[in-house]
């Protein structure tokens, strides 16, 4: 298999080379995609770009500019992984020794961070996204092209793109939930307070399942506010 690693970024100017210089060892077999979305400086002249195989400008909107990602990819295998997040040791070995005939699946998350309560969250998104069968972007999702294709790829809306991904894919396969984990920064649930954040992700979700516009629920998100984005 060869894998194509896409990061779609928005102002991760200063930490881009975190997120880049682990990926260096995996090149022999995998491309790498930056579709950078910043205004201000943006990432295509960095000297950081040297770091990945291709680095496209693209308009903001994460979902867009992972699709844009997607179709300049060569790989048979796609992963969509966030700047702030890092992979776990042999990711692609391990996705390609268990994906099997399978389409789809994401990894185990840790999050980053000293506050007690961020082992905790994570423990419980990857119980439940066992349960449901639904993974967020921050578990790093990775799905056949073949599979991506199929379902239309990323619904090019503003929040919850990856849940939206999910359920398609999920008429194709079920997901394989693999226990290695990668590791997410804490920084959002740390900035705006821990248990705000639980109790803001879970009303923008429950929001989203009652048919809130994403637009709205994305600058409440990007405010982490509950009301009057």
């Amino acid at each position: 298999m060869k894998f194509s690693i896409i990061i779609p970024t928005l102002n991760e100017e200063k930490t881009i080379a975190s997120c880049l210089l682990p990926l260096q060892a995996l090149r022999s077999n995998c491309e790498i995609i930056i579709v950078d979305a910043t205004d201000n400086q943006p990432l295509i002249d960095s000297p950081h770009t040297r770091l990945a195989d291709q680095t496209i400008s693209s308009k903001k909107g994460r979902a867009l500019q992972m699709n844009i990602g997607a179709s300049h990819a060569s790989g048979d295998i796609l992963i969509f992984l966030h700047a702030d997040t890092t992979l776990p040791e042999h990711a692609l070995q391990l996705i390609e020794r268990h994906l099997g005939n399978k389409q789809w699946g994401r990894f185990d998350i840790r999050l980053s961070g000293n506050h007690v309560m961020l082992k905790v969250i994570a423990w419980m998104m990857n119980r439940r996204s066992r349960l449901t069968g639904i993974a967020t972007g921050d578990q790093v999702i990775f799905v056949r092209r073949e599979a991506f294709s199929a379902v239309g790829q990323y619904p090019e809306i503003a929040l919850m793109e990856d849940i939206a991904l999910s359920k398609t894919l999920q008429k194709i396969s079920p997901p394989i939930c693999l226990n290695a984990k990668v590791t997410s920064s804490g920084r959002r649930w740390e900035r705006y307070g821990i248990y705000r954040t639980i109790l803001l992700m879970w009303s923008l979700r429950l929001r989203y399942f009652f048919g809130a516009d994403p637009e709205t629920l994305a600058a409440l998100y990007c405010r982490g506010q509950f009301w009057k984005p």
